[in-house]
């Protein structure tokens, strides 16, 4: 079966970096393009990057351009998003996605921005 397993996230300074992991596994993952989504506490979930099957095309949230990078390896079945100059607005509990007929996605990681 389909399963979305996140990892990376944590407890950072303001201005730090985090590197979040989606292992993926149950379907070709080098065939959909895949989103991470964030929900803050009382807000809703949100899309802040998505990325095409094979890599080549990448989207952002105004929120994060310039500081979050995502990218993937086909080879690995692993999704990623570089975090860099976190901001406490950026707390949230960080879920992957991927998209098709029936929409799957991860238990989520907690990043948690503060000083």
């Amino acid at each position: 079966q389909v399963q979305l397993v996140e990892s990376g996230g944590g407890l950072v300074q303001p201005g730090r970096s985090l590197r979040l992991s989606c292992a993926a596994s149950g379907f070709t993952f080098s065939s959909y393009s895949m989103t991470w989504y964030r929900q803050a506490p009382g807000r809703e979930r949100e899309l802040v990057a998505s990325i095409s099957s094979g890599g080549g095309s990448t989207g952002y949230a105004d929120s994060v351009k310039g500081r979050f990078t995502i990218s993937r390896d086909n080879a690995k079945n692993t999704l990623y998003l570089q975090m860099n100059n976190l901001k406490p607005e950026d707390t949230a509990v960080y879920y992957c996605r991927r998209p098709g007929l029936t929409i799957y996605w991860g238990q989520g990681t907690q990043v948690t921005v503060s000083s």
